[in-house]
């Protein structure tokens, strides 16, 4: 199946939480953190949102950094997501 976002909206793959630290220290499950950074996977197509004219920032398969409490997760074929909206997105990590 696949998802498609409308208008300013990203579609994004979390990276998995550090189940280790970086000393060799296991984390329990209670103790990892979620992760804010994630890959692109889908992008809407922007245009006018609010009265205000919405250019896309970011591509499919860019790293980015999001907002800690933003979007809406969702699973779809074994893997979970997150639907947010472009200005929750903090930056895009470039290598």
């Amino acid at each position: 199946m696949k998802i498609r976002p409308i208008f300013d909206r990203v579609v994004l793959l979390p990276k998995e939480a550090e189940k280790e630290t970086k000393s060799g220290i296991i984390l329990p499950t209670a103790a990892q953190e979620k992760s804010q950074i994630a890959s692109v996977v889908a992008v809407g197509k922007g245009g006018v949102v609010d009265g205000s004219e919405v250019k896309m920032e970011v591509a499919v398969g860019d790293e980015v950094l999001y907002a800690k409490y933003s979007g809406t997760e969702f699973s779809l074929d074994g893997k979970k997501y997150i639907v947010i909206k472009q200005s929750d997105i903090l930056a895009v990590l470039e290598k």
